[in-house]
């Protein structure tokens, strides 16, 4: 019997009802059953799921194939099962509670395969308002190089992969990594890939925001959470020499998994939990933090991971006020411009001039307000007294990828004010089927160069959100704080009867 074109991979653990519908997108694939085999890791599952894998195995037996195994802890275990388990040409790992579009594999399978391609992404979309990086999938492209490009930022492990090169270089999970166990094993695969391509032509992979799903408290995962991003961020080095190359990568972790150590959150946390995760914080700094990856970081990921290293004293100076009080006044020393954070002093680390443009896009969300149910209008502070003299050009604010129409920047008693207006249709028109949410940052490009900034804002009330109609469907506006990194977000979030019944049940509870 000739090997299947694809082997799809989907460890399964409690995520019923979402299973359903993860199995019948990938029962309704265009590329057919004789060229695709299912195998389902049943990882302990006590809802059903376990069940419900048994009776499609039994309906479509040479189509799906079934493991049941005892609870893992994890993915990265019935992944590598899976893995075993496999076949087919090429290997596609699916979350059992998203979907595929359609027509995802036939056309991953067939660009793979034209293209001779070791990896293959295929443009993944957010679902009730998960965020999904979508940088990379700005414009399809035959050959992407993992270095010079926003892959680092997207390496979920939901892509096409090659099984021979998978094979080969014995790659596998880490099964002693309960979270973040896919980015190590989709790293070295595009590390060692000959060629990566990205489509960015059509929504193949829909990933799914559980609205069951309880939250999992920061504290309650902070110990798992610190060993996980300590041994990522080891393996990086591991597998990449010292060097741009490795920065290129290491950008995503300290900007993004290592960031989220030194939140908002961290002042709030007890003494000595303070401590622990200061020391791993500590640790990769002066392992792995170059100057010429410090240069690279978002500004406030360069400030409070440079005040890390110089203690945390001065770590928790910078992420209170920023958290509590706002972007600090810049200090100018001579030809030098400093953050001006109360208590910390000037040292090296404090100097913003090399990135003066960054620094200038800070500004912290002061109001949002509604104007009717059309648009909503943000305004923002900046500490300088005359903010568009010192940019020497446009300040503009995007939430996402969506683009806001800037109102004007005028001086106040306090600095400079900057009021954008986002039209709700506009809001809408990339979002309303699925929900979305969209950070906000603020762009300047002038006489000081070319900067951004994510848009804080400390002490704002989010406002409550308006119900709109986009089509047949109807969509609640509003918006939210990040709790860890206090940036601004506008959501859009579909009215459903799903989304209602698990909104009673969260009050319920």
């Amino acid at each position: 019997m000739q090997a299947p074109d694809v082997s799809v991979v989907v460890p399964v653990y409690d995520t019923m009802p979402y299973l359903r519908a993860c199995l019948a997108s990938l029962l309704g694939q265009t590329i057919g059953h004789r060229r695709m085999e299912i195998v389902a890791v049943d990882d302990g599952s006590t809802d059903g799921g376990g069940q419900l894998l048994d009776q499609l195995a039994a309906r479509h037996p040479d189509t799906v194939r079934v493991r049941h195994q005892a609870n893992s802890g994890g993915p990265a275990n019935p992944c590598n099962r899976g893995l075993e388990l496999a076949t087919g040409r090429y290997v596609f790992f699916v979350g059992s509670d998203d979907r595929l579009g359609p027509e995802a594999l036939e056309r991953l399978v067939t660009a793979a395969d034209r293209y001779d391609s070791d990896v293959v992404l295929g443009r993944a979309v957010g679902v009730n308002s998960r965020h999904m990086f979508q940088e990379i999938f700005a414009e399809s492209r035959v050959d992407v190089d993992l270095f010079d490009s926003a892959l680092p930022w997207s390496l979920a492990n939901i892509k096409l992969f090659r099984r021979e090169l998978v094979e080969r270089h014995h790659l596998r999970f880490c099964e002693d990594m309960p979270i973040l166990s896919d980015q190590p094993f989709t790293l070295e695969a595009c590390y060692r890939a000959r060629r990566i391509s990205v489509l960015a032509d059509y929504d193949y992979y829909h990933a799914v925001r559980r609205l069951d799903a309880r939250n999992i408290t920061y504290r309650s995962r902070l110990d798992q959470r610190l060993r996980c991003v300590e041994l990522l961020v080891d393996r990086v080095a591991e597998l990449i020499p010292p060097g741009k190359q490795r920065d290129a990568v290491l950008r995503r972790h300290f900007g993004l998994e290592v960031a989220h150590l030194v939140g908002d959150d961290l002042p709030r946390l007890d003494g000595p939990t303070r401590e622990r995760v200061y020391e791993v914080v500590r640790r990769l700094v002066d392992r792995y933090l170059t100057d010429d990856l410090r240069d690279r970081l978002d500004i406030e990921a360069r400030l409070r991971l440079s005040a890390a290293g110089s203690g945390l004293d001065d770590l928790l100076a910078v992420i209170t006020q920023d958290a509590e009080r706002g972007v600090p006044p810049t200090v100018v020393a001579g030809d030098r411009w400093h953050a001006g954070y109360p208590g910390v002093g000037l040292p090296a680390w404090t100097d913003v001039t090399g990135v003066r443009a960054d620094w200038l896009a800070r500004l912290d969300a002061v109001a949002v307000s509604w104007e009717g149910t059309r648009s909503l209008t943000v305004t923002a502070r900046s500490p300088h007294p005359d903010l568009g003299r010192a940019v020497g050009g446009p300040v503009h604010v995007r939430a996402g990828r969506i683009a806001g129409d800037t109102l004007d920047v005028t001086p106040d008693a306090r600095g400079s004010l900057v009021r954008v207006r986002f039209p709700v249709d506009r809001l809408l028109a990339g979002s309303a089927a699925t929900g979305q949410r969209h950070p906000l940052r603020v762009e300047v490009d002038g006489t000081a160069g070319r900067g951004s900034a994510a848009l804080r804002a400390p002490g704002l009330t989010p406002t409550r959100p308006r119900i709109r109609r986009h089509g047949t469907r109807l969509c609640a506006v509003t918006t939210s704080l990040d709790a860890r990194t206090g940036q601004l977000v506008l959501a859009v979030v579909p009215v459903t009867a799903a989304r209602l019944a698990a909104r009673l049940r969260r009050a319920g509870r």
